[in-house]
């Protein structure tokens, strides 16, 4: 058995810079955004019954899903969104197993960027919160994504709190420092998880 490190944080935390330092020592990753992309491709169940419900007209002309037009969709009838958490989310976390199940380092990350609400990190061995001030989030997600201060903190409510994810957390990387730090603090955690890990194999 693979040792999971579930790893999260709040929007512009820096998740994934994260995850891509654990990744140069060669660490299966299983993202779960990615995760959720592959369960509605072409082919897919998650797709087959997204068009029963939407029609045809939600698919782009190459046959993929058209997101910005189910995102539309889900704004304009929110009933939409929990009947589409209903569908995907068991098809999502049933891949994310099987993907733990293939990995073959030593541990693997799990990356959720919602783990705590969903209280997914019963699916992991220990929780990685990637911690950030709040304003650093702010200025991040803005430069990040263009938008507005307003947006970012509407999106900051819908998440859980700071202190709510570091009471879940088994191990915290600060991320308010520069590159160098992060490399010391993902080095240092990697050791500790190594050694960690030969109790799981």
């Amino acid at each position: 058995m693979t040792m999971v490190i579930g790893l999260t944080g709040g929007i512009g935390s820096g998740k994934t810079t994260v995850a891509e330092r654990f990744g140069r020592y060669n660490i299966d990753i299983i993202d779960a955004d990615i995760v959720a992309r592959e369960v509605v491709e072409p082919g897919t169940p998650g797709l087959e019954a997204i068009v029963e419900k939407l029609g045809t007209d939600i698919l782009l002309t190459d046959g993929t899903l058209d997101r910005s037009k189910l995102r539309q969709a889900i704004f304009d009838d929110n009933s939409l969104k929990d009947w589409l958490n209903a569908l995907l989310h068991p098809m999502i976390r049933e891949q994310m197993k099987a993907d733990i199940a293939q990995a073959t380092s030593p541990y693997c990350l799990l990356v959720i960027p919602l783990m705590v609400e969903n209280n997914l990190q019963a699916m992991t061995h220990r929780l990685l919160v990637v911690d950030v001030d709040e304003e650093v989030q702010i200025a991040r997600t803005r430069q990040r994504d263009k938008v507005d201060a307003s947006h970012v903190q509407k999106i900051l409510a819908a998440q859980a709190s700071r202190q709510e994810r570091l009471d879940a957390a088994d191990d915290v990387i600060n991320n308010n420092g520069d590159s160098n730090e992060l490399d010391d603090a993902v080095s240092e955690l990697h050791q500790q998880y190594l050694a960690m890990s030969l109790h799981y194999q």
